[in-house]
């Protein structure tokens, strides 16, 4: 059996290879996943955990609060204690006790009692959003674009379960999420009271972590939990479900809450011996390539890539959640891999012979057909959650840990190796480091992968009938917006153009929806970037089709002075559905016509203006940099854009589902032809 197609280990064997010696600190930023189950009593349980310890050493750091009516003591100058309050109240102190500085949320009847104390707060800003889904897209953006945790807040029912495809959405791309909700009274659960729905058990899946909460009394230790949770290990969402008697009864606020966690201890410190073995497959490759994933931003590790970069001279591809993590205008960066990928990233993984994977899951729209996927390449693969290691592929050299530790301490193991290959005295160094040290001369790669940039650089070919062309939009709002603005999409071509024809040069300014592929994502959630960074212009780069499921949050953004930019890719169809039925369905085009007549339904510079936002169009190639440039200089609301372009452009390279990544095509009945190899 080839090492491509051989059975891959289950995590616990990874584990047991990967992981560092008993002890090692918890608590990280990067990919990977810890998924938890629930306890009798309402507080969520970490996998392997029967339940919550009554004392723990694990405690978050916070600081003690002032100004309440409420009687106010403490033991000491590190803890707060208030009697008399309410649960609500508890709510809201604990929310300013982590730090929490925005909600995203709507009212409703049984999660109410919070909202009467946070009209108080002078440390929590609360958004009133149009649609329970805008708030928790929105709590993503914002944790997007900072790593801070964002949070959402609804209502029991129909306001929780309007949350389950932010929630979902959180989980596919690790995003920190705290999402409360308000629950029916406690002894009405399982009545099918009115609003009520089991949202605990409806989330469950799509969680990291989940709590019933009916005691007032546990209200601190929940959330002082959830934002543990979130923002460690692989972040991720955890869900806080609170009932409503215990948001209403009298309680003692209580901080730093005592809690444990004794079945959630992500690994952070990577095991030493699966560093040096790395290094070894490093030195000893031809074709390397650094495959580097979204867990890379999440674990702030970007400027430790770098150095590694610098440092090895391999060639790198950075994956759609990624883009940024390494800049445009490296030489060494190949683009994005996968399904509408560039030729080269595509081409240097399929014909490495070593792929180091920092932050990456081989999903199936970077690897294609899995029994294809890179036949030659032996697998370093680094992950903070030993799940997702030889998930789909198998590695040959496991490392479970965060990824900014991996890629410290893998630079500085590659720089020892380095320089022990460069000794005038190589006799004097051991064997061991002598048989690891190797050529590091990866020249003749460079320049291969370098000629199939050359060969294949992403472009486009205008229509024919004189149309905008999408991908020119795309490219003049980056052109003219530049590096440090955030670009926030949905899914669908018009997220792939924006992930191809904006030059990215930061982590975090490319914001979408990656895994759960979510129409309707960009506008609340470049909301959500703009409140975190208010200084930088966000753009939400939108599909006709996905603009129209949550563009009320515009109404959001008006009130709340958020100006945010909103460029629309009017096409008048869904676009990469329809390319598919053009592609592979004989062009049957079946509901995929939005604008069926020659009328403008709805019109989008109306439909703005009705908002309060400015309203801009534009048809032609003449009118896109005026209009640009128009919305760049307006920062006291929201403009909207309505570019009309031509309807049947096409996203390019595109390797088609289930097939071999050697079957890229980078255009329409093109694909590249390689040379022979020996």
């Amino acid at each position: 059996m080839s090492d491509t197609t051989k059975q891959a280990p289950s995590p616990a064997d990874v584990a047991s290879v990967a992981r560092p010696r008993p002890g090692a600190p918890g608590g990280a930023h990067t990919a990977g996943a810890a998924h938890t189950g629930t306890s009798a009593d309402g507080l969520a349980t970490p996998s392997g955990t029967s339940g919550r310890s009554a004392s723990s050493s694990a405690t978050p750091k916070s600081t003690s609060r002032t100004s309440s009516s409420h009687s106010t003591h403490g033991t000491d100058a590190g803890v707060d204690v208030r009697e008399g309050v309410t649960g609500a109240q508890s709510l809201v102190l604990a929310l300013e006790a982590v730090g929490c500085e925005v909600v995203f949320g709507i009212p409703g009847g049984a999660i109410l009692p919070a909202y009467d104390p946070m009209l108080d707060s002078k440390k929590v800003r609360h958004i009133l959003v149009r649609h329970e889904q805008g708030a928790g897209h929105a709590a993503e953006g914002y944790a997007s674009a900072t790593g801070k945790v964002g949070v959402c807040m609804a209502t029991s029912g129909p306001g929780a379960t309007n949350l389950v495809t932010p929630i979902a959405d959180a989980y596919m791309d690790s995003v920190p999420m705290v999402a409360i909700t308000g629950q029916v009274a406690s002894g009405a659960i399982g009545t099918d009271a009115f609003q009520e729905a089991d949202i605990r058990g409806i989330t469950m899946p799509i969680t990291k972590h989940n709590y019933l909460v009916t005691d007032a009394a546990r209200i601190p230790q929940a959330i002082a939990e959830a934002f543990h949770v979130a923002r460690t290990g692989r972040p991720g969402p955890v869900l806080v479900d609170i009932s409503k008697d215990a948001l209403q009864a009298s309680t003692t606020f209580s901080w730093p809450p005592v809690f444990d966690l004794p079945g959630y201890r992500p690994v952070t410190r990577p095991h030493g011996k699966q560093i040096r073995e790395a290094a070894r497959l490093m030195a000893q490759a031809r074709r390397p390539v650094l495959y580097v994933g979204g867990g890379v931003v999440r674990g702030h590790a970007s400027e430790a890539l770098r150095r590694l970069v610098a440092l090895t001279q391999i060639p790198v591809v950075t994956t759609l959640m990624a883009r940024g993590t390494v800049p445009d205008s490296e030489p060494l960066n190949l683009g994005m891999p996968g399904m509408h990928g560039t030729v080269a990233a595509v081409t240097g993984l399929q014909k490495s012979d070593l792929i180091i994977a920092l932050g990456a899951r081989f999903d199936d729209r970077v690897t294609g057909q899995l029994s294809s996927f890179a036949p030659d390449a032996k697998v370093i693969h680094a992950d903070i959650d030993p799940a997702e290691i030889s998930k789909n592929r198998a590695a040959d050299v496991p490392i479970v840990g965060d990824v900014l530790e991996v890629i410290t301490e893998l630079t500085d193991q590659v720089a020892a190796d380095m320089r022990a290959a460069q000794s005038a005295e190589p006799q004097a160094a051991s064997a061991a480091s002598a048989a690891s040290a190797g050529s590091w001369d990866f020249a003749e790669w460079r320049e291969r992968v370098a000629g199939w940039k050359r060969s294949f650089p992403l472009g486009y070919t205008d229509s024919a009938d004189g149309t905008l062309s999408p991908q020119y939009v795309i490219e003049r709002i980056g052109a003219l917006s530049g590096p440090d603005a955030t670009y926030v999409a949905g899914v669908g071509q018009h997220q792939m153009w924006a992930a191809q024809f904006v030059r990215y040069e930061r982590p975090n300014s490319w914001i979408n929806s990656g895994g759960l592929g979510t129409m309707g994502f960009s506008v609340p959630a470049a909301m959500g970037a703009k409140v975190a960074e208010p200084e930088r212009t966000v753009w939400a780069i939108d599909g006709d089709g996905c603009f129209q499921m949550t563009n009320q949050e515009l109404a959001t953004c008006v009130i709340n002075k958020i100006p945010v930019k909103v460029a629309v890719i009017n096409n008048s169809s869904l676009g990469m559905v329809r390319q598919w039925q053009t592609l592979f369905y004989g062009e049957r085009y079946s509901n995929t016509d939005l604008q069926p007549t020659a009328s403008r339904v709805p019109d989008f510079v109306k439909l703005a203006d009705a908002y309060g936002c400015v309203g801009l169009r534009a048809e032609t190639p003449e009118e896109v940099d005026d209009v640009i440039r128009q919305a760049l200089a307006i920062d006291d609301r929201p403009v909207v854009i309505d570019f009309i372009v031509h309807r049947d452009a096409m996203v390019w390279p595109m390797v088609p589902a289930g097939v071999s990544n050697d079957m890229i095509q980078a255009a329409r009945d093109e694909a590249p032809v390689w040379e022979r190899e020996d």
